[in-house]
């Protein structure tokens, strides 16, 4: 989305995670579209974020792919013996 398109409303699709599926329209008025977006459960239980990365496609249209995080690494546990 360049700035050239400021002036157009933007059509975005949310892709994973929670907001899959979600279509958003975009005023111009409110500029261009973010390239991240966060989104926030806060829900009966703890906190839980996804980010969103914005993928532009054509001239005011984009996607918004949610953005896997590497899992992370678990340290095996202490084998040796006293």
């Amino acid at each position: 989305m360049s700035d050239d398109h400021d002036s157009e409303d933007a059509v975005l699709l949310y892709l994973g995670g929670p907001l899959d599926g979600r279509v958003e329209v975009r005023e111009a008025r409110h500029g261009a579209p973010l390239p991240t977006v966060t989104h926030t459960h806060l829900h009966d239980g703890p906190k839980v974020v996804h980010h969103y990365d914005l993928h532009p496609l054509a001239a005011g249209a984009g996607v918004y792919h949610l953005r896997v995080e590497p899992a992370p690494e678990v340290e095996p546990a202490d084998q040796t013996t006293a």
